[in-house]
């Protein structure tokens, strides 16, 4: 009777456990009901599958293995990525027998026709091995641009793409990696990150659209929609949102560390690009590894559900990262063994395990539903969010992938999207007395020990996880001297090294040092010093003395001091990781082929003491350090920041009206004029600072942007429309929206106006 008793009561509360004191919280049943859909074929569908399933059936849906775990090769490391390994069919059939298993991923790298194979052969022994002819959905890191497929497009990295401040091009980026993966198996992918990139020791702030969440919410969002939107015949490829929540701002600058992080900045600045990711119709999300104020992401009902599911309104598929519910209790130490951290996961909100390289959790799952600690219905909830994201994807009428598509791999168009989208993403930060455009010199010198790699210019997660492996990138992909022997058919191009530097700058009209970072991926780029190595220090230095002009070029997936070294070199160019098509990009740009007009996505800092975003507070720089000048100068390319090869002229600011209420709206226009004399894009940046409120506000925070191409001599209006509600609100800690009346400035270009909002009577 007590057992019975302990039933009932946990049905009751549903999936509320330790960490819940949400009084918004559902039941399971009522959160089963408020899921169905308005399709009833698909609900239909999908409830008789359920009443054929059994327990095992439905638990292995709710897991995913690395393919790897399947590999000939039992010594092979799994998840270190690399070529893909060789599945042992028998071992595969048996798995799947026993456990059902729903779910793949990869780290591997392969052709267009062995990922059909692979494909067809996973899916026909999965379908000859389950009771009622489930698919499973393949899962990959296809993070910008196809990067696991050998003949596929490599996009610029995130952090690139934002610079561009052209959500076009992200768009694109999404578009193009549905057309090129979706018929071939690979159905859902995980990308976009979402998480807002402030903190620039953490190795995975190139994966992020930069340091503002309105830049991430609109980049990332488009992303989703080119990626989700795209059909290739009958397939397509859902998107996952990563990582919810926090995961950006380690208190260490260590990939997957704790994190402090106020319930008020949580919902104002990384929150918001998960939101809109939402409203895109985002159709999964993968949960931070790490934990937030001492409580595991991955384990905390409050996050996975409360916030998630009933404030956000998501109602897709919740996945866990990379062994995350092992760590639980090996490394969070909240859970004293694995079948505890399986209880706590499920119970918080988790539908699926990344486990992957094991099955116990399959084991440890059944046991808490037969010991009824989880009640099955908890089971049925995840279950049939994951049948949902299935049949979405059309993989029970269409589960095997094909081979009639291949012509979507590597297409002119695809490539020639990657090249506009390098172009864009690359920042011109310094130009003095307009060294550049280098239209004909006679002789370069190039150093530098990114200047000969193809994978500096792709980074991490490209052919393997860590984009190490030289080898495996195409011939056709030109580093930085090849593109520039390219692009300068009439000129001597000299590479050469530091101990004979000194020797060929003699003759040189400049030298070019190509520097920054080699590839790496998460953990494996974590990193005590921001500083550039010292072998790299030690070639600008050398370039320096020699007082020819120096022009900087920064392959990088962060920001890596300078210091006063920026201010001995005539051009710097930000670089980061601008894709396949990057060292062309760099040479058009040299040379005056491309117009820059990307803008810093990031601000860069100057020295490591000081290193803070462009949406500061006001404290700051307090009147204790204002008169500083050192502290003063912390950067050498603040976010929004970016020159251009013609010059852009901002005038007539000119505000509708100066005083509105909540509920009027508020149009803004600026006139920028081409004074120069060439053609150029533009990216007008529009800033809102809160002059007083409740809550310290940042000295300004970007609400706008818009980019257009102008003709030399050319005028453009730029307009703005302020809604009180989303531009000038900011939430509290529980994400209640604040609208306080007061005086608001409005910033764009080097224009300012005020305005005040007051209080309807």
């Amino acid at each position: 009777m007590q057992v019975y008793f302990l039933v009932i009561l946990t049905l009751l509360i549903g999936c509320k456990n330790r960490y819940s004191d949400d009084p918004r919280d559902l039941s399971v049943f009522e959160r089963i009901a408020h899921e169905r859909t308005d399709n009833e074929e698909m609900e239909d569908f999908i409830d008789n599958l359920m009443q054929r399933m059994d327990l095992t059936e439905k638990i292995g849906q709710m897991t995913q293995l690395n393919e790897a775990f399947f590999g000939v090769d039992a010594s092979m490391v799994v998840g270190t990525g690399g070529q893909a390994p060789v599945i042992d069919s028998v071992k595969l059939a048996e798995v799947i027998s026993a456990y059902h298993i729903g779910s793949f991923l990869t780290g591997g790298t392969r052709s267009a026709r062995e990922w059909y194979e692979v494909g067809r052969r996973l899916q026909s022994i999965n379908l000859a091995s389950s009771r009622n002819e489930i698919p499973i959905i393949f899962g990959i890191d296809h993070v910008h641009g196809t990067n696991y497929l050998l003949e596929g497009t490599i996009f610029p990295h995130n952090m690139n793409l934002a610079a561009s401040f052209n959500p076009q091009l992200a768009h694109q980026t999404g578009i193009f990696t549905a057309k090129e993966a979706a018929a071939l198996g690979h159905h859902w992918n995980f990308a976009p990150v979402l998480d807002v990139g402030e903190n620039k020791l953490w190795p995975r702030l190139y994966e992020t659209f930069g340091e503002d969440p309105y830049v991430c919410s609109v980049m990332g969002s488009g992303y989703i929609r080119g990626l989700q939107e795209t059909r290739v015949g009958p397939y397509a490829m859902a998107a996952c949102a990563k990582h919810f929540v926090g995961y950006s701002l380690p208190s260490s600058g260590w990939d997957r560390t704790s994190m402090e992080i106020s319930g008020q900045r949580l919902q104002e600045t990384l929150i918001p690009p998960f939101l809109e990711a939402i409203k895109a119709g985002v159709k999964s999300v993968m949960v931070n590894s790490g934990e937030i104020n001492g409580k595991p992401v991955h384990a905390s009902y409050y996050y996975l559900t409360t916030l998630l599911r009933d404030q956000l309104g998501f109602e897709g598929v919740v996945i866990t990262d990379y062994m995350d519910i092992i760590k639980l209790y090996r490394e969070h130490k909240v859970a004293e063994n694995e079948k505890e951290a399986t209880f706590m996961a499920v119970m918080a909100g988790i539908d699926m395990s990344m486990t992957p390289t094991t099955i116990d959790f399959c084991n440890y799952l059944r046991e808490l539903v037969e010991e009824d600690r989880i009640p099955e219905d908890r089971i049925n909830l995840s279950v049939k969010r994951i049948l949902r994201l299935k049949y979405r994807l059309g993989l029970f009428e269409h589960p095997f992938p094909s081979d009639e598509y291949f012509g979507e791999i590597g297409s002119e168009e695809a490539h020639q999207a990657a090249k506009n989208a390098a172009a864009e993403s690359i920042v011109l930060i310094k130009n003095e007395r307009n060294l550049l455009p280098l239209i004909r010199p006679g002789r370069l010198v190039v150093v530098g020990t990114n200047a000969d790699s193809r994978m500096a210019l792709c980074g991490g997660w490209t052919y393997t996880w860590q984009g190490s492996d030289e080898t495996l990138y195409p011939e056709s992909i030109k580093t930085v001297v090849q593109a520039l022997e390219d692009e300068y058919e009439n000129t001597t191009i000299v590479r050469t090294d530091l101990q004979s530097l000194r020797w060929h700058a003699g003759l040189a009209d400049a030298i070019v040092i190509v520097t920054g970072e080699k590839p790496y991926a998460e953990g494996w780029g974590n990193i005590d010093d921001l500083s550039l190595p010292e072998d790299e220090i030690k070639l600008i230095e050398t370039a320096v003395s020699t007082k020819k002009p120096v022009i900087l070029i920064l392959l990088e997936g962060r920001p890596r001091i300078l210091g006063e070294l920026f201010d001995e070199c005539e051009a710097v160019i930000f670089a980061g990781l601008p894709g396949m098509f990057g060292g062309e990009a760099i040479a058009g740009i040299l040379r005056g082929r491309i117009n820059p007009s990307a803008k810093m996505s990031i601000t860069y800092p100057l020295n490591s003491g000081h290193i803070i975003s462009y949406n500061h507070k006001h404290m700051v720089f307090s009147p204790l350090n204002i008169h500083n000048e050192e502290i003063q100068r912390y950067t050498i390319g603040e976010f929004g920041t970016g020159m251009s090869y013609t010059s852009f002229s901002y005038a007539d600011l000119v505000l509708s009206d100066t005083v509105l209420d909540e509920s009027g709206k508020l149009l803004a226009s600026v006139k920028v004029k081409n004074t120069g004399q060439r053609e150029g894009r533009e990216a007008v940046l529009w800033f809102i600072s809160d002059e007083v409120a409740s809550f310290t506000r940042p000295v300004r925070q970007l609400k706008f942007f818009d980019k257009q191409f102008l003709l030399p001599g050319e005028t453009k209006d730029f307009v703005f429309e302020i809604d009180p509600g989303v531009h000038l609100a900011f939430p509290d800690e529980k994400g209640n929206p604040i609208l306080e009346p007061g005086t608001y400035t409005l910033s764009v270009g080097t224009l300012e106006a005020s305005f005040r909002l007051i209080e309807l009577e």
